[in-house]
C-alpha cells in the first residue's frame, strides 16, 4: 500500500496525538491518588500506545487487523474509592476531567481525518480507532459518575 505525501502528513499528525496521550496517560497514572484511577490510565496508556503502533504499520505500508466493535467503555464498571470530597479527590477530577477533554478532541481528529484516505482498509482502522478513543472518554466519565464528581 502506498500513502500520498498528504495521506502521510495525516497520519504523522495523528501519531503524534497518539505519543501526547501516552505521555499524558503516564504523567497521569502517576499523579492520580486513587488506585483505581491509576489502573485506568495505566490501562489507557498501553490502549494509546497501541493505537501509535498501528498508525506506524499503516506508514510502514500495512494496515493491522481491526475489530470495529470495541465494548471497553460500554463494559467498564469502576468501583467508587471516594465517598467524601477531600484534596485527592479534587486533584483526581481535574486529572479525569482533562482527560475526557483530550479524548473527545482526538476522537474528532479521527472523525474528519477518516474522509482523506482512499484505502477502505486505513479508514476502517481509523474509525476503529476513533470509537476506541470514544470508549476512552466514556470509561473516564464513569469513574467520574461513580466517585460522584460529575
Amino acid at each position: 500500500m502506498l500513502l500520498s505525501q498528504k495521506e502521510t502528513d495525516v497520519i504523522k499528525e495523528l501519531q503524534t496525538q497518539e505519543k501526547n496521550c501516552v505521555a499524558k496517560y503516564r504523567k497521569y497514572s502517576q499523579q492520580a491518588k486513587d488506585p483505581v484511577l491509576k489502573d485506568l490510565f495505566s490501562h489507557l496508556e498501553a490502549e494509546e500506545e497501541k493505537h501509535y503502533r498501528s498508525l506506524g504499520q499503516v506508514l510502514d505500508g500495512s494496515v493491522p487487523e481491526c475489530n470495529c466493535n470495541d465494548t471497553h467503555g460500554r463494559d467498564y464498571h469502576p468501583t467508587a474509592t471516594y465517598t467524601s470530597e477531600s484534596t485527592d479527590k479534587a486533584n483526581d477530577c481535574f486529572l479525569a476531567t482533562d482527560c475526557i477533554g483530550t479524548e473527545k478532541m482526538v476522537s474528532g481528529e479521527y472523525n474528519n481525518d477518516v474522509f482523506r484516505f482512499g484505502n477502505s482498509d486505513v479508514r476502517k482502522l481509523l474509525a476503529d480507532i476513533q470509537i476506541e478513543e470514544q470508549n476512552h472518554a466514556e470509561m473516564i466519565y464513569k469513574y467520574k459518575v461513580v466517585n460522584k464528581m460529575s
